[in-house]
């Protein structure tokens, strides 16, 4: 991909999506920070990362079918506005309740950003180049995973929690202002994507099973990743300056995770996911062990960060090789709805977390309950397959 060859308007949407990228995942890293100033516990804090995730899952398809007749350039940048208000809500928020609220409203923009950005940024290019226009705006979320959370704990840790939402607040800010500056007033609107149509691409059970895929294997990190930095304090016994340093490195793992997982999808995403989900399940198992160590964790959280993400293009592609065959003229909302299903399996994930870490099972249970979530996930992958091969053999015979 040359970037020097990408339109301007196009880097506008990448810069909003590291800025939502960066509020999405940076809350991991302040946790412990967000429980001591609010008096909460643990568990309750890890809600903050579930209702982040359903208002992203439960918004977006809702209030992007509500928006489809408002022209392109103002829905961005009214959404961006959105985001920065959500931020700076989060930043004064003087109590849990308004916390969680604020969340909520970030939550409601990044959901709708996604949806729109991703045909926008498609419709900037030629049509040659359209999926490396797409991808570059999702680098946006990659490189914050890789820079912007790391930052932002830092700066949470450094100056408090509230200070990490003014600085991304202003993150929102530079995104409107780009996008209002650099993105053409004259962008395409596509037809709306009804809820009726959405309801029907749910009505296919193998659709539903793929969603369950998505919401069990990418989650099932989310168990013990929500309470990362608290196990590598507690348990591992790293100081919480070095928290942020530790993500940099999981950041990586992840950028490289996500490439790799592309490359060994693009042939057989069925066999690839069953790969990746195994390896996924026996790293969080391993993870158990080798978290009282600080030597042992370092190799296992980059497995664990190369792993975790993997999973995410062959997940995408499997979606809309599927979609094709059971539900044809709705591809884009089957696509969509996975990501839905990603978000739920954060929501889930963390929820799921909060209940290990609130039981007798304690802090350290996280990995190894991740790990049975991914095995559902692993099983979920055979069944499918099975299934592809059985109406394959069905239609070869008939």
């Amino acid at each position: 991909m040359s970037f020097a060859r990408m339109p301007l308007a196009l880097f506008a949407l990448t810069i909003a999506a590291y800025a939502i990228g960066t509020t999405e995942f940076v809350i991991v890293g302040l946790l412990p920070t967000v429980a001591a100033d609010l008096h909460i516990d643990l568990p309750l804090a890890g809600l903050i990362v579930s209702v982040y995730a359903l208002g992203v899952t439960f918004g977006a398809p809702v209030l992007t079918a509500l928006t489809g007749r408002v022209p392109r350039k103002p829905l961005l940048m009214g959404l961006m506005a959105l985001f920065v208000a959500g931020n700076a809500a989060a930043a004064l928020s003087p109590s849990y309740e308004t916390l969680l609220v604020a969340r909520v409203l970030s939550a409601f923009a990044h959901g709708v950003f996604f949806s729109v950005g991703a045909t926008i940024a498609a419709d900037l290019v030629p049509a040659d180049r359209r999926a490396s226009a797409i991808a570059l705006m999702f680098m946006g979320l990659t490189v914050a995973i890789v820079t912007g959370v790391p930052l932002g704990t830092f700066i949470g840790q450094s100056f408090g929690w509230r200070a990490t939402f003014w600085a991304v607040s202003g993150l929102g800010v530079v995104a409107f202002l780009a996008i209002a500056a650099l993105l053409p007033a004259s962008l395409s609107r596509p037809a709306p994507a009804r809820l009726l149509d959405q309801l029907r691409v749910l009505g296919s059970g193998r659709l539903l099973i793929v969603y369950g895929m998505t919401a069990l294997g990418y989650g099932g990190t989310f168990v013990a990743f929500t309470y990362l930095a608290s196990i590598l304090e507690h348990i591992t016994g790293f100081a919480a300056s070095s928290v942020s340093l530790l993500l940099v490195v999981y950041g990586l793992a992840i950028a490289a995770g996500n490439i790799a997982g592309g490359k060994v999808a693009d042939r057989d995403p069925v066999r690839a996911l069953t790969l990746i989900f195994l390896a996924q399940a026996l790293v969080l198992a391993l993870f158990t062990f080798t978290a009282v160590s600080p030597w042992l964790t370092l190799p296992t959280l980059a497995a664990l960060g190369f792993l975790s993400f993997a999973n995410v293009p062959g997940l995408q592609i499997y979606v809309v090789e599927l979609a094709k065959k059971v539900r044809p003229g709705a591809v884009d909302v089957a696509s969509a709805l996975n990501i839905a299903a990603f978000n739920l399996g954060i929501a889930i994930g963390a929820w799921v977390g909060g209940l290990v870490v609130a039981s007798p099972l304690g802090l350290g249970a996280t990995p190894w309950v991740g790990a049975l979530l991914v095995a559902g996930a692993l099983g979920l992958t055979i069944w499918s397959g099975m299934l592809d091969r059985r109406e394959t053999l069905a239609l070869r015979t008939a």
